[in-house]
Order: structure tokens, then sequence, then C-alpha cells
């Protein structure tokens, strides 16, 4: 049976924007070794499941999923970002820390 994960992907480093966080992911952990192809050199693996990317809009679809195909799943739980205020005029601070 396969295991499936059950997340929210954080946002990329190269896009501002918070859009693609807000759905939630199911994928499926490798199953099998990775080994490269004697002849090109990619690596592969037998089982195709790791190429399969659900998406939902909440958590509770997707585990209710998971539930209805038998998948052994595991849920990880978001971590939200810290809101650290800033203000432009800190940069022109008299007593601002080197």
């Amino acid at each position: 049976m396969p295991h499936a994960r059950i997340y929210r992907p954080s946002k990329s480093a190269m896009q501002s924007g918070r859009a693609p966080t807000k759905e939630w992911l199911l994928t499926y952990e490798v199953a099998t070794p990775r080994v490269p192809d004697p002849l090109m050199g990619w690596t592969s693996a037998a089982d195709t499941l790791n190429e399969v990317r659900l998406r939902f809009e909440t958590q509770e679809e997707a585990v209710a999923y998971a539930k209805k195909n038998g998948l052994d799943y595991s849920v990880i739980e978001p971590q939200d970002p810290k809101f650290r205020p800033k203000s432009y005029s800190d940069n022109f601070r008299w007593q601002r820390p080197s």
C-alpha cells in the first residue's frame, strides 16, 4: 500500500504571491529506489505513483479522498509565516543597528 503525504506547499522564493499556497496537495512517497538509466543517465523509478500530485481546496477533502481509496496517509500541518512589522523610515534612523 503506497504512503501518501497531504500538505500545503510553501511559497516559492522566486515569486511574491501566495496563490499556490492556498490549496492542499496529496503526493505519494517513493516506493522503489531510483536507479540511473544506463543509456541516457537519467534517474528513474519503477513506480509511477511518485509523479501523481492531486490538488484539493481543503485539507478535509484530501483526507476524505485518502480514506475513500484506502491510502495510508500522513498530514503535514503548515507553519504560518510570522508577521514582522517593518517601517521604511527605520532605514534612515539615526541610531540604526549596524
